[in-house]
């Protein structure tokens, strides 16, 4: 026990009050000091010989100490007649006691013998304690009362029967300072590395304490024998009954038993305060008497049972009951506040005397039980838990040197008597027993092999114990403890050996409580350094790996729940294979092991490092399935296996600016690992949480990456014939210019929409768009990366193309200023490349931004240039023709962003604009009806606009036949890409309109154009071109009969495509379908081409079978 000593050893003559002293007052002090300097010897003579003789006077000098005694007694006398304190005697006595001197006893004890002296030292002795709030003399006042309680049985050579005579009373005046030194204990602690010490004083109360309650319960008991079964009165004895021989007992008086029963309820009045007071010890016991603080849980536990069952009891029907709650808790309290003190001289003495007594008490009443003589109804099991407690109080309090000769002598005896014990299905006794064992048998004293004692008593209690594993009762719960405990501190492998081959055993018991030694070794070991090997821990991991196949799901699911508590460097390249396993359930439950370590690792980024160079040596393992056989023959290595887990593990981190700032680091220093970049991915909805760090991690990346490639670079790559140094380098290259952009490409939008984003868009850039000149070089910003890595004339295609999609994300106000001016560029001087990677980005624009997109003021310009780069003559197949179809793409995306409704995307229209507000020449500027313009439109006139029901689109120069089929590939492409919220209003636009054009337009080329977009429109539109579906089929019947038959093969395909729609658009045709089949008989043997007679007779064929 360890104590906070702030007091001096000395003694303080004081005094509390201001008036001067008297004469009197000094003779008093002069008169104590005498007496309490004397040898021991003189004063117990001089005490004996004492008379009063009433000639004497008070002398000056008081020469003698019979002087000195009869001038003490008279002013004792005198205080006590007149009623005053005896503060100038008790301080000085109960002061020197610090000293643990015979003297103040001798005096008290003298005092005490005079009946009207006896009561008023007694009281005043009693209330000096509450009175004076003075911590030394509180010291010393608890050392007197423990000196004075503990009297009557201690065995001195200056024996009075002051003391003896009047013990009664004396502990019914002095238990009443019970609550004053509870109130000085609780306030007595300091905390110490999370621990609670006493303080000198506190500990000495707390003694103080313990002294009243014991001497309390002796007085109660005296005449009793011991009880300690709460469900019954029946006395037991805490010795076998054969060791009292045929002694009789002399019975008590009724005049003894009353008195010993009124302190029996003296006692119990004070049962609150002995609850307080066992919590302080406990908590005081903690941090260094761990055996002594698990005994002190069990009395604490016990003392609050017995509040429970029998404190209610306290009306005159319940008093035999309360009379039995008393004799019980005054019978084991005698041996509890034994063993109880803090501090005790004589403890050492007999120690080992209460040692055989316990022992041999749990042996006595274990065999009664085993061999069936015992009358009780719990077969003593209450009685060997007292005795239990005893002895984890009595083994917890003795230093270490005392606790290991005394476990040398008495380990076997203590694991004979205690292991029968664990055959108890009484939880308490098993908790027990397995304490004692853990603290007594298998200390970490033992693992260095200290002596052969030493260890041949551990190997015979584990070999008794190993075999206790093929049961699943209460005695296998506490073994598999005990084993636990023996593996953590055993420097071989013996015994954790032994555990793994049982956990492969036949034996479902036998692997269950294997299973659950380890799961307790490996909560013992997360608790502190145990002494496992790096190979222990591997075969422990190994075994629970095997375990995840194991045909019972208990067995799977607490491997499943241990390996995470394992180095993951021991389990999880492991697990990643298992999850590739063939078998289901070894699949389904290394899945679930694998989520859970990464769940449990989740702040440790170097794990998850680990898992993904698991993953790509892996990948980069050519012979896999014959590295393992839980991998089916033939199979193939796919991490998308293992990745489809990561999202479970994601949910679980709580801060992801600590794992990927390394993981980003690791991505840009393997380049062409693929698996982080499908990792990351995995986890891209959280990376917008780390989204500042992975900006400012790949600008500087980006700004570090000062290679330039030229045109002969580039040539270099391109004509590369085989794998050389020069083409890994160029690899490398390409790797490590990806890599940021695909980080980039795991940004959510919302980063590229915040224009105030110094990192994503730098002043100098926007201030330069403000003012036309929207230069991208020589910015330091994300953007004017991704711009210059889209535009940049001499960079690998596969980093132009990704650089493009993402420039797709930049804000409309950045983004459409600066494509606009290099698309212009780009077609003034046939940049083809240039104009692609441009149009590849406005396209990613519009399908990310829609409506806000194609509403953007420069759209108007952007479109001009498509219409400049469509009128090019091209063909099939060059790049013009390229071009030329990312234009028709570019203008079929417009078309699908312009019918979303404003509400359908978030506007960064409506946010606060750097760049000024937009015109609305867009908004009066429809690019379906400007693309349907230009498609039905040419230079004869012959469609009027007036027919077209647009005054707004006509155009005074001639459209070229190649332009106008662009238009119409564009209308084809709009059907294609149109999402189904917006079919609907596609159709209402641009039908009509088409089919009243088919009517009139004078070019065959361009009628079968139109045809083939209304078969497209009927194909893609579904049931949104129900209300045109008659016009349609009659538009069809009509191509059929053309000359062109160009426009016979899209009628065809019109009327199939008719007829293939759902059943609405087949019942809105029904009417017509007679004719149509009259047309397709006459044309089907008449058409003079054999294509197309094959196609009217399957057309027949379906309309039959319809």
């Amino acid at each position: 026990m360890e104590v906070k000593k702030d007091e001096e050893d000395q003694l303080i003559w004081k005094s509390e009050e201001a008036a001067p002293e008297s004469m009197l007052s000094v003779t008093v002090g002069r008169v104590i000091t005498t007496l309490l300097t004397a040898r021991p010897r003189k004063l117990h003579d001089a005490v004996s010989r004492f008379s009063q003789d009433p000639k004497r006077t008070t002398s000056s000098l008081l020469a003698s100490l019979e002087d000195s005694l009869w001038f003490l007694h008279k002013y004792v006398n005198d205080a006590a007649e007149d009623k005053e304190a005896f503060d100038q005697i008790l301080v000085p006595i109960i002061e020197h006691s610090w000293k643990n001197g015979g003297q103040a006893m001798i005096l008290v004890n003298w005092l005490f013998q005079d009946d009207l002296l006896f009561r008023a030292l007694a009281t005043n002795l009693a209330n000096i304690i509450i009175r004076k709030d003075d911590r030394y003399i509180a010291l010393g006042w608890c050392i007197l009362v423990r000196n004075l309680l503990e009297y009557e049985t201690s065995i001195t050579q200056y024996s009075m029967n002051g003391i003896r005579e009047r013990y009664n009373d004396v502990l019914r005046i002095l238990s009443s300072c019970m609550s004053q030194l509870l109130s000085i204990v609780c306030k007595g602690s300091a905390l110490q590395d999370g621990f609670e010490l006493p303080s000198r004083l506190s500990l000495s109360a707390a003694d103080c304490m313990l002294a009243l309650a014991e001497a309390l319960a002796k007085k109660v008991s005296s005449n009793n024998p011991t009880s300690t079964s709460n469900g019954s009165s029946r006395p037991v004895t805490l010795v076998p009954a054969s060791s009292t021989g045929d002694k009789k007992v002399k019975p008590a008086s009724k005049s003894s038993e009353v008195s010993n029963l009124e302190m029996g309820y003296l006692f119990w009045d004070h049962l609150e305060e002995l609850i307080h007071l066992v919590q302080r010890l406990l908590a005081w016991s903690r941090k260094s008497r761990t055996l002594h603080a698990k005994g002190l849980e069990k009395v604490l536990k016990w003392l609050q049972e017995i509040k429970g069952n029998y404190g209610c009891f306290q009306d005159e029907a319940g008093s035999n009951i309360l009379k039995t709650g008393v004799m019980l808790l005054s019978s084991c309290w005698k041996h509890y506040g034994m063993l109880l003190h803090l501090e005790d001289s004589k403890f050492s003495q007999h120690y080992k005397e209460l040692l055989d007594q316990y022992l041999s008490g749990i042996q006595y009443y274990t065999e009664n039980h085993t061999e069936g003589h015992t009358d009780s109804k719990d077969g003593g099991v209450e009685t060997r838990k007292f005795f239990l407690n005893c002895l984890c109080l009595l083994l917890g309090r003795l230093d270490s040197k005392k606790f290991e000769s005394t476990i040398e002598e008495y380990g076997m005896q203590i694991s004979r008597v205690l292991l029968p014990q664990l055959h108890c299905t009484d939880e308490d006794v098993i908790d027990g027993v397995v304490c004692i064992f853990k603290a007594v048998i298998f200390r970490p004293s033992y693992s260095s092999g200290s002596s052969v004692t030493d260890t041949r008593l551990m190997d015979s209690v584990l070999q008794l114990l190993l075999q206790l594993l093929d049961e699943r009762d209460g005695t296998a719960r506490a073994v598999v403890k005990l084993i636990a405990e023996y593996c953590s501190v055993s420097r071989d492998s013996q015994c954790i050996q032994e555990v793994l081959k049982r956990i492969a055993s036949g034996n479902v018991l036998q692997r269950r409580n294997a299973v659950d030694v380890i799961s307790e070794l490996i909560c013992i070991s997360s608790d502190s350094i145990n002494e496992l090997s790096h190979l222990a821990w591997q075969d422990v991991a190994n075994q629970l790996l095997e375990c995840l196949g194991d045909e019972e799901s208990v067995i799977r699911e607490q491997a499943s729940s241990l390996l995470p508590m394992i180095d993951p460097s021991l389990v999880l390249p492991a697990l990643v294979r298992l999850v590739y396993s063939s078998d289901e359930r070894v699949q389904s439950s290394s899945g679930d092991a694998f989520i859970r370590v990464l769940k449990y690792h989740n702040h440790k980024v170097e794990v998850i490092c680990m898992l993904l160079d698991c993953l790509s040596n892996l990948n980069r393992s050519l012979d896999l399935p014959q590295s393992t056989e839980d991998i089916g023959e033939g199979s193939k290595f796919d991490s998308d296996r293992v990745l489809s887990l990561i999202p479970e593990w994601s949910k679980s981190v709580q801060d992801w600016n600590c794992l990927i700032g390394p993981l980003i680091d690791k991505m840009f220093s393997e380049p062409s690992n693929a698996t982080i970049v499908r990792f990351l991915s995995s986890i891209s909805e959280h990376l917008g949480e780390a989204g500042d760090v992975i900006i400012n991690r790949v600008l500087l990346h980006m700004k570090g990456q000062k290679d330039r490639i030229d045109e002969s670079y580039l040539s270099r790559w391109e004509s590369r014939i085989s794998v050389s140094d020069d083409s890994l380098k160029m690899q490398q290259s390409l790797f490590e210019r990806l890599c940021p952009l695909l980080m980039i490409r795991m940004l959510p939008l919302r980063f590229f929409n915040d224009l105030n984003l110094s990192v994503m868009y730098d002043k100098l850039l926007i201030q330069g768009i403000m003012h036309g000149c929207g230069d991208i070089n020589n910015h330091d910003s994300v953007a004017a990366f991704l711009l210059n890595r889209a535009l940049n004339k001499f960079e690998f295609e596969d980093v132009r193309k990704l650089a493009a999609e993402l420039c797709g994300r930049i804000h409309p106000q950045v983004l459409f200023p600066i494509l606009c001016s290099e698309l212009e560029h780009a077609a003034a001087s046939q940049d083809i490349l240039k104009i692609k990677t441009c149009l590849f980005s406005v396209c990613t624009a519009l399908v990310i931004r829609g409506r806000d997109s194609v509403m953007h003021p420069v759209m108007l310009k952007i479109r001009k240039t498509l219409e400049t780069v469509l009128l090019w003559p091209s063909l099939n197949g060059d790049e013009v023709s390229k071009a030329q179809h990312g234009c028709i793409d570019c203008l079929a995306l417009m078309i699908c962003a312009e019918l979303q409704a404003p509400e359908s995307f978030a506007s960064t229209s409506e946010k606060s604009s750097v760049l000024g507000k937009k015109g609305d020449a867009a908004s009066r500027n429809s690019i379906l009806n400007y693309v349907i313009h230009k498609f039905v439109y040419n230079e004869n006139k012959d469609v009027s606009t007036s027919k077209l029901g647009n005054e707004n689109c006509a155009l005074e120069a001639p459209v070229h036949l190649s332009f106008r089929l662009c238009m119409a590939n564009v209308l084809i492409s709009a059907c294609q890409k149109i999402t189904d919220s917006h079919k609907k209003p596609f159709a209402q636009k641009a039908l009509p309109c088409l089919i009243r054009s088919v009517e009139v337009i004078m070019q065959s080329d361009i009628r079968a154009a139109c045809i083939q977009v209304l078969f497209s429109a009927v194909y893609h539109l579904k049931a949104a071109v129900l209300p045109y579906s008659s016009d349609l089929l009659k538009l069809s019947l009509k191509a059929l009969r053309k000359e062109s038959e160009k426009e016979r093969m899209a009628g065809a395909k019109l009327v199939a495509s008719l007829m293939a729609s759902d059943d609405m658009i087949l019942g809105s045709i029904s009417g017509a379908l007679l004719e149509a089949r009259s047309v397709l008989s006459s044309i089907s043997v008449t058409d003079p081409s054999l294509e197309l007679r094959e196609v009217y007779k399957k057309l027949l064929m379906c309309m039959t079978s319809t």
